[in-house]
């Protein structure tokens, strides 16, 4: 079969010819229609994503697609067993959810996992809570922020802060009823006192960081600020390390303020978890609640699919 193709750490992807997939008993296989160039798909690829243990080389990338069924289904799918991924004219995967009628397939392909990264920390906080209250999200002009952003809005947030660095991402995302805050061409002072003044009128709940590093130690003092918060009960949500991989963790703002701070990704959430959530989120890509714009690629040309950067996803299509 047409496939991208690894075949080391350090080499961008081909178009070439791969085995087929086996099929196991009770499965059969899917004929691609779209597959997102996702950062966790070049993390696994180049063996650089936390979660990566032993990969082997040649290897089809790919961590998710959308895929029609022999009877003209649409599905979304994903986690194939490697070294076959979702890039190939035909993937075998354990999962599946059926794709809501009207929906663009690859706005799925491309939204569907920058979208659950945020969406699954709402709808788990609104269960716990009952409500969301006031959500900032930090690093809300890349791909996924930006869904988290919209996921607030949808769920019912009170206030939704989106901070981030991009301008003209910022001014949609405060057209479509979000507070925002820039961080560009601010220092660790500039930050500070630019969070500290979003949050003063109302303490967020709810945190989900996409950035870590110097911006999170910024959010940590402006969290602080305010003293002691006993009505205050946030939850602080690690999601992506765009901004660094290390963050240092102010002592008096653990001791003045109900806190929480925890993880999401992969390892902490199961692909089970994950798949149990996408039919609602597949319904608000469908409806327009949630909007990512992307870019197709066929397979022949993955390798400008790789390089591709920019406000669009990249999506792998057949030829």
């Amino acid at each position: 079969m047409r496939a991208a193709i690894v075949t080391t750490p350090d080499t961008s992807p081909v178009c070439g010819v791969f085995p087929e997939p086996t099929v196991p008993p009770g499965h059969e296989p899917l004929h691609l229609v779209g597959a997102g160039l996702h950062n966790i798909v070049r993390g696994l690829a180049t063996g650089r994503h936390y979660s990566r243990g032993q990969m082997t080389y040649p290897m089809v990338p790919g961590i998710d697609a959308v895929a029609r069924t022999g009877d003209g289904r649409l599905v979304y799918t994903g986690y194939a067993r490697p070294p076959f991924g979702t890039m190939a004219e035909w993937l075998v995967a354990p999962f599946q959810a059926e794709v809501p009628e009207g929906a663009d397939p690859l706005v799925i392909a491309a939204g569907m996992n920058p979208g659950l990264s945020g969406w699954m920390v709402l709808t788990a906080r609104r269960k716990e809570m009952g409500t969301l209250g006031t959500v900032l999200v930090l690093g809300a002009t890349g791909m996924s922020g930006s869904l988290a952003v919209q996921g607030a809005l949808a769920l019912g947030a009170e206030r939704v802060i989106a901070a981030g660095r991009d301008p003209e991402v910022l001014e949609r995302l405060r057209c479509g009823g979000a507070t925002t805050v820039s961080l560009a061409h601010n220092g660790p002072e500039g930050m500070e006192n630019a969070l500290a003044d979003a949050v003063s009128e109302t303490s967020p709940g709810l945190v989900l960081d996409y950035l870590w590093g110097p911006v999170a130690e910024a959010a940590f003092t402006a969290l602080g600020r305010s003293g002691e918060d006993t009505e205050a009960n946030t939850a602080y949500v690690q999601i992506g390390s765009l901004a660094g991989s290390k963050a240092s963790l102010p002592a008096d703002l653990l001791r003045s303020r109900r806190i929480r701070i925890t993880g999401s990704g992969v390892g902490s959430r199961s692909a089970e978890e994950m798949f149990a959530e996408a039919p609602e989120i597949m319904a608000r890509f469908a409806d327009g609640s949630l909007q990512l714009p992307y870019t197709a690629f066929p397979l022949s040309r993955v390798g400008e699919a790789w390089a591709h950067t920019g406000r669009t996803r990249a999506v792998v299509v057949p030829d």
